[in-house]
């Protein structure tokens, strides 16, 4: 028997499996390589242009452009819309992942389906919906008018497109986790003599507020920065209607590079924010 067929002992075979897992060191310096210079390029050097150019002209004018009433009617309509539509996107997103694990009915795929429509349509079709809507020429414009009540190109209006759009991330983070999770802790808390609340705020919560927080932290970051449904519905009313990506696009088109820059520092902050808190919740549910 040549040495090519003779059998490999077992103490061989166990010393050699942490090489044969293991990828060659040029493989490995490589795949670093390519992801460092691929985050350095994407992501890195785009926030760092956003931050030189934001103080290009000094702190003084960077605190002026944000300090403009534009800009502080910007951030305080880009806050109240996050302020509203996170809150009952969380209470729709509870709801649906609920219903969708715990219970079987007649149109449960199709709910499942539309809990996806935001993510298949583009964000200005879905501002344009509104627009045939609830527009002057819309569905019920008419009945609007008649009634002087205002939903395109008015606070209304840029919060029903946020809703929209922002409404899959709550109820996607919570759904796989339920269905993985099972129902046996909950039935065993009713057979106990438990109430429906009293199940859903001592079992149920306990176990999904981890990736309901990261539901509600992306639901937030989306709501704070969508740009293409609420450029639709908006109507870009300066001091009115622009949120702050909408002032930041504003002021890019008129070639007021610091305001612009400015503003999209705000929003590049929030992302690394973003990104840090999503990296401490994959971590503490890794962990669980």
């Amino acid at each position: 028997m040549n040495a090519m067929t003779q059998p490999v002992s077992p103490a061989k075979l166990v010393e050699r499996q942490p090489l044969a897992l293991q990828d060659a060191d040029w493989v490995r310096w490589s795949l670093i390589a390519i992801a460092v210079s691929f985050i350095s390029l994407f992501i890195c050097l785009p926030l760092g242009l956003v931050i030189f150019k934001a103080f290009s002209k000094g702190v003084a004018a960077y605190w002026a452009a944000l300090s403009e009433p534009d800009a502080l009617a910007a951030i305080k309509l880009t806050v109240l819309t996050a302020l509203v539509t996170v809150p009952l996107n969380t209470v729709f997103g509870v709801a649906a992942a609920w219903a969708i694990t715990r219970f079987e009915f007649k149109g449960k795929s199709l709910l499942t389906t539309l809990i996806d429509l935001p993510f298949s349509v583009s964000p200005v079709i879905s501002g344009l919906i509104f627009v045939l809507v609830f527009g002057a020429e819309g569905w019920v414009g008419d009945w609007l008018i008649e009634r002087d009540i205002k939903i395109i190109f008015a606070i209304p209006g840029i919060m029903l497109a946020t809703l929209f759009i922002t409404f899959p991330f709550v109820a996607r983070q919570l759904i796989p986790l339920m269905q993985e999770m099972g129902n046996q802790e909950e039935e065993a808390a009713l057979s106990l003599g438990a109430s429906g609340w009293k199940t859903f705020w001592a079992v149920t919560v306990p176990n999904i507020k981890w990736a309901l927080l990261y539901g509600v932290l992306l639901c937030n970051a989306r709501a704070m920065g969508e740009f293409g449904a609420v450029s639709v519905v908006s109507g870009h009313i300066r001091g009115l209607t622009n949120t702050l990506p909408l002032h930041v696009e504003v002021n890019y088109n008129e070639y007021n590079i610091v305001g612009a820059f400015a503003g999209a520092s705000i929003l590049a902050a929030l992302a690394v924010v973003t990104l840090i808190l999503k990296t401490a919740l994959e971590w503490r549910q890794a962990n669980r």
